[in-house]
């Protein structure tokens, strides 16, 4: 008796393939973060938007806090709380991280180069 095969992975509407994180889309400076610390940026490199890199968010210890992977565009964005973050993309192309400290409610840009 053999097993059938395994039924190919569909993301549910409005998430991104490989974690339970929605579509990572461009966050507009003038979006509505309703109440909440909201961490964004795009990922590039020497030739433009990285897309596809994965960007991870780490706490002021250095704990790994979150995971989701660059819109084809290089977007990435982070729910967060006040505080100290590093924010850490890994790319076949080469590797990069940018800080940033968040305190009342609202956007924090986070270019990450790498």
């Amino acid at each position: 008796m053999t097993n059938p095969p395994p039924t190919p992975h569909k993301p549910r509407p409005g998430m991104s393939d490989g974690c339970g994180a929605p579509e990572q889309t461009a966050t507009p400076s003038d979006v509505d973060t309703q109440g909440q610390v909201v961490v964004a940026g795009k990922v590039s490199g020497s030739d433009g938007p990285v897309g596809g890199a994965y960007v991870r968010l780490l706490n002021a210890d250095g704990a790994f806090v979150g995971e989701v992977q660059a819109s084809p565009e290089g977007d990435f964005r982070f729910y967060a709380a006040e505080g100290d973050w590093t924010v850490r993309a890994l790319h076949a192309s080469g590797n990069g991280e940018a800080k940033v400290t968040t305190g009342q409610p609202g956007l924090y840009e986070v270019p990450i180069s790498i």
